[in-house]
């Protein structure tokens, strides 16, 4: 039994856990409630823990206070999504207190525990109860409350993952949307099988050396916590690869849609350059195929699940390629910047300012961000519903815009706290404009002066924000019953300003009743900005509904280019 944990071990434990968090990352993602296609809570947490696990795979470390401020440093910047973000914050208030220790006790793992979650709960403004939030919390309350007794590092974790599991079994109790769902909270579950992976890296039952030794947390494990419980393996090959993109602008959401089909635990990540696809699948060869078509492959690994669970089965070390992080080593240079873990071995230059504002917008769709570009932004990320950007997409973005304060202008509430972690990492003056959809990022921006000062800026910009309403027209993700309405795999989805209107067959029948719902704001302007997959024809017809129900209204048809949504309507 381990009295205290050193570097390699803290190390160990956060690997396992990185590699637990993507073996149940579908059946985190399967507990979100709304049946919206976006960037779900286990995505979005397995890619901000990933980047921690990249920092962590490249160097070693001789006390946990380095290894411990790596984790935090890197799950910041690589921080995507309010799920992603909170996580990171539990890291960061840990490593604070566990800074300048060579090794790690019961106590101090308490306290660090409790210091993470302290810092989380400062950071969200108005934190909710039933959610990752509660369960961390609980969960640290009883570590700490078993390291005063003078519990063992293994009997503290183990109360923890009692009162956690307790704590997510009773959030659907505690969050009114999770109840009318019937389902635990997403990011508290992420946060539990974190946890139940740290405790099985501490007494050796798991390894990071092989993703497929990780176990199968998508059920509590603690009453079996003696047995060894290998993933339940859909598809053999575990497939990682990267390719160099022909065109920087390249959709890629056929190629997710097409590898979606072949397997499942997917997550491509990108940036201007590259992408990176994680994929289990069948048919690995047919997967590099298809990606060749978006540009030229650089790494791969490809790694037989089914093999490596057998060796394990049998106490035998897993095969398992030569570590592709240290392959994407070789390809950096020094001070370079590392696109797929969004943290690189040295810091980035702040573009010297060249005047007082500065805009960077977050958006997704051509057209859409030409129209940004048109009204004032300097610098675009890309991103949205289906791949949130992490922090360090946004900070890039912020140092490399010229000017002395950046307004940046999320435009999905999802994105909002990864873009607030921005301010404390740059010398510039960074403003977080709390967009919640892209017609408040473009109402707002009609609204940007650069000659009116800071305050009058700020105050124009949140005006325009304020008097506009957005409805949204998608497709149904997943069969789902969300408040009374029972919503199948498909079907189109009416929202106006988050809600849900409703679930729909056909957009005729849609459009009359997303109508009848916008005219409660009387509105003089709409404009209706369709989405890649839209045709300009059918834009005009979805147009001439609102000419017809709002004929003193003025309509405008924009071209977007956005993905996931057919339309995005702003109402003025």
């Amino acid at each position: 039994m381990k009295e205290y944990i050193d570097a390699a071990a803290f190390k160990e434990m956060i690997l396992c856990a990185d590699a637990a968090l993507h073996h149940n990352i579908q059946a985190i993602n399967d507990l979100n409630v709304f049946p919206v296609p976006d960037g779900d809570t286990g995505t979005n947490m397995g890619l901000t823990i990933s980047n921690a696990a990249t920092e962590l795979r490249r160097r070693d470390f001789d006390t946990v206070s380095a290894a411990a401020d790596c984790v935090a440093s890197a799950m910041l910047r690589g921080a995507r999504g309010n799920s992603g973000v909170i996580l990171s914050l539990l890291f960061r208030g840990i490593s604070k207190r566990l800074k300048g220790l060579d090794t790690v006790g019961t106590v101090e793992l308490a306290g660090a525990m409790n210091d993470g979650v302290a810092a989380a709960y400062k950071a969200v403004m108005k934190p909710a109860e039933g959610t990752i939030l509660t369960v961390s919390r609980l969960a640290s309350q009883a570590a700490g409350k078993a390291a005063d007794k003078g519990a063992s590092l293994e009997a503290t974790l183990e109360e923890a993952i009692r009162a956690g599991e307790q704590a997510l079994a009773d959030t659907v109790n505690q969050n009114p949307v999770l109840k009318k769902a019937g389902v635990i909270d997403a990011g508290g579950k992420g946060y539990m099988v974190i946890l139940h992976a740290i405790l099985d890296s501490l007494q050796g039952k798991i390894s990071a050396d092989a993703e497929a030794g990780g176990r199968d947390y998508s059920e509590s494990v603690f009453e079996n916590s003696g047995d060894v419980l290998m993933e339940a393996i859909t598809f053999a090959f575990d497939t990682v690869y990267i390719v160099r993109k022909k065109d920087p602008d390249v959709d890629l959401e056929p190629l997710r849609k097409y590898l979606s089909s072949i397997g499942d635990s997917l997550v491509i990540s990108d940036d201007d350059e590259i992408f990176k696809v994680h994929v289990h699948t069948d048919m690995p060869g047919n997967a590099l195929n298809e990606s060749q078509k978006y540009g030229t492959l650089e790494l791969a690994k490809i790694e037989n699940m089914v093999t490596q669970a057998e060796q394990l089965k049998a106490g035998k070390k897993a095969q398992s390629t030569d570590d592709l992080d240290d392959a994407e080593k070789e390809l950096e240079g020094p001070g370079s910047y590392d696109s797929l873990s969004g943290f690189g071995s040295g810091a980035f230059d702040d573009a010297a300012p060249e005047k007082n504002y500065g805009v960077v917008a977050v958006c997704a769709g051509d057209g859409i961000a030409d129209l940004f570009r048109e009204l004032g932004a300097d610098s675009i990320v890309t991103g949205g519903q289906t791949m949130n950007p992490s922090t360090d997409d946004i900070l890039k973005a912020i140092q490399r815009t010229p000017a002395s304060t950046v307004f940046v202008f999320p435009n999905n509430k999802n994105i909002i706290m990864a873009a607030e972690q921005c301010v404390d990492l740059t010398e510039k003056k960074v403003i977080v404009m709390p967009s919640r959809t892209i017609p408040q990022g473009i109402s707002a921006l009609l609204n940007f002066n650069p000659d009116e000062p800071e305050e009058s800026l700020v105050g124009a910009m949140g005006e325009g924000m304020g008097n506009v309403h957005t409805a949204m027209v998608t497709y149904a993700a997943r069969d789902s019953d969300f408040d009374g309405n029972a919503i199948h795999a498909g079907e189109y989805l009416a929202l106006l300003d988050g809600s849900l209107i409703g679930s729909y067959t056909n957009t005729k029948t849609l459009f009359k009743e997303l109508s009848w719902a916008i005219d409660d704001f009387h509105p003089e302007f709409i404009t209706v900005y369709y989405g890649e997959d839209v045709t300009e024809e059918d834009a005009n017809k979805a147009a001439e509904t609102m000419i017809g129900n709002f004929p003193d209204a003025e309509v405008s048809v924009v071209n977007g280019g956005q993905p996931v949504y057919y339309y995005m309507i702003s109402a003025e």
